[in-house]
Order: C-alpha cells, then sequence, then structure tokens
C-alpha cells in the first residue's frame, strides 16, 4: 500500500485508486473488506443493476456515522462510468435533471464500494441505451413489520400473497430486507405503466388487509403498525426504490438483502446473515433471483 493509504489496482480493463482499506465499516468489518464482499458478489448482483438509475446511501465514516443519499453522480465521477441524466420532478435540489449512475460493470461496482456506498438501491425501472426510462419490469411488494412485529410475522404474509400473484399468473421470489422485514420481486412485462402496475399492487394489498385486518395493514400510518405487517405497495411508484439484492445495510454488523428458497419461508426458518452467508448460498444454489431477467406477465388491469 502506498503512502496516505492509497493503492492503485486494475479491476478488468479499469485503472482504480482506492483508498482508506482498513478503516472499519463495521465492527471488525473494513472497507477492505466491502470492495471484496461486492468483488466476488458482482457476478450475480449485476444483473440485478444493469439498466437501473443507482441511489446509494454512504457511510464515509462507517455505517454507525453521518450517512448521506446520493443519487447525481459526484463530480469527480470517472468518465468511463455510465451516467443517465433522467427528469426529477420536485427535487429537494432544486434540479430539473439528475445524472445518475447506471452500474453496468464490475469496475463501477467497485468505484462505489471505495466511496463507502454500503447501500444500493434501484427502482423498479430501467433506462434504454440512452437516458429514456422505460415502463417497469418489476412488480415489488415491501412486506415491513411494525413493532413489535418481526420478520416472523412477514412470512405468513409473504406467503398469502404469492398465492393471490399465482392467481393472476405472476411469480413471486422472495428476499429479505438485509434488516427486520422482506420483500416480494415478481417479473412483469414492461410494457405497462408504474401507474397501472402501482394500482394493481394496492389493490392487492388491500383485499390481503380487508381478509387479515389483525396482521396486515395496507395504510403507512404508523399509528396502524404496531405488531402488524404493513405491505408497502407504493414501492411501484416510479420515484420509488429498494434496496438491490446481495446489496449490504447499514447497521451493527454487515447484513445482505438475501435471496430466499419459499421452503425456508413456508418453514419459517429464513436463512439470513452477512457477507460470508450469502456467499455460501450463491456456491450452493446460484442466484436465487436469475427468473427475474425475463419477463413476465402483464398485469390485470
Amino acid at each position: 500500500m502506498s503512502a496516505g493509504g492509497r493503492v492503485r489496482v486494475r479491476v478488468e480493463d479499469r485503472e482504480l485508486e482506492l483508498s482508506n482499506l482498513d478503516k472499519p465499516m463495521y465492527p471488525e468489518f473494513t472497507k477492505g473488506e466491502v470492495v471484496e464482499y461486492y468483488t466476488r458478489v458482482a457476478p450475480v448482483l449485476l444483473p440485478h443493476l444493469a439498466g437501473r438509475p443507482l441511489t446509494t446511501i454512504r457511510y464515509p465514516d462507517g455505517a454507525a456515522a453521518k450517512r448521506f443519499f446520493e443519487k447525481n453522480a459526484p463530480s469527480h465521477t470517472p468518465p468511463w462510468v455510465r451516467t443517465a441524466r433522467l427528469p426529477v420532478p420536485g427535487s429537494t435540489m432544486s434540479r430539473d435533471t439528475v445524472d445518475f449512475v447506471v452500474v453496468e460493470e464490475l469496475p463501477t461496482l467497485v468505484w462505489l464500494a471505495n466511496l463507502a456506498a454500503l447501500e444500493l438501491h434501484v427502482p423498479q425501472w430501467r433506462v434504454d441505451g440512452g437516458d429514456a426510462a422505460q415502463p417497469p419490469d418489476l412488480l415489488v411488494f415491501d412486506l415491513d413489520p411494525g413493532p413489535p412485529a418481526g420478520l416472523a410475522e412477514c412470512l405468513p404474509v409473504a406467503l398469502a400473497l404469492r398465492a393471490e400473484l399465482a392467481d393472476d399468473g405472476i411469480d413471486a421470489y422472495p428476499k429479505t430486507s438485509g434488516r427486520k422485514g422482506m420483500q416480494l420481486l415478481c417479473p412483469v412485462s414492461g410494457s405497462q405503466d408504474a401507474r397501472t402496475v402501482s394500482a394493481y399492487a394496492k389493490a392487492l394489498a388491500g383485499r390481503l388487509a380487508a381478509r387479515y385486518p389483525d396482521r396486515i395493514v395496507d395504510r403507512m400510518a404508523r399509528a396502524l403498525r404496531p405488531g402488524k405487517v404493513f405491505i408497502d405497495w407504493s414501492q411501484n411508484n416510479a420515484a420509488k426504490t429498494t434496496v438491490a439484492p446481495y446489496s449490504l445495510r447499514a447497521g451493527d454488523r454487515p447484513m445482505v438483502s438475501m435471496p430466499l428458497h419459499w421452503a425456508e419461508v413456508e418453514s419459517g426458518e429464513p436463512v439470513t446473515g452477512g457477507p460470508a452467508d450469502v456467499l455460501a448460498r450463491i456456491d450452493a444454489d446460484g442466484d436465487l433471483l436469475a427468473p427475474l431477467a425475463e419477463p413476465g406477465p402483464r398485469v390485470p388491469e
């Protein structure tokens, strides 16, 4: 390592300068280990990022310190990093457009990890080869338990959602949020606008909340949520993002948004954990979310 804690490395056909690799990002987990994790998980992570404008949550001084959300590509973004200029109506920074980073290759992922971009969040739609936003190709349900409920209470809700979706010919794939909840990701046709997909998600969440009022809520008001699972259908709004599969999450230890087998959900014993756990799962099973790459059906209108 060179003076000042900087080291130059070659990642595929790019040369990068990495810094402060021994800085703790979590207790007993350094920035160098963050870079290593994202490098090792890249073969399964990159397909879930490709074409999707990225929002990162950066933690320059570690996961327990101050964070900031970043949509706009930093001023020092290398010229070889793909960006997409997109409108952001109502931006809190009074911008008409934002130059989003679009992660297409390993060097970009390593560059972001070196910026302490621990969390990677993406929308349910992609951009085309230029800067044009496409219709959503994913339908997402975010299951958010209100304390004292936790992940265990999300599991039967996920199964109820799967059954409803199956009746409409839609496949669902579960993953943990990396925190206390979970998400269901469903491939859809990419031929309907976000408003249509969101309306379908809202109606489905409303049906389940009416059927199981003692355990499910479909409204965001926190006063309604203690001990219940909020089905957040609003993640399908075109302006919303969801944590990407395999992304790290900030916390007191490095947890990962981990794909699950439905058998784990059914048994009530989902595997959760950090980088070592998810890498072991990939070695054993590959990418459980690989089917998301194929178009799904249109949602009922």
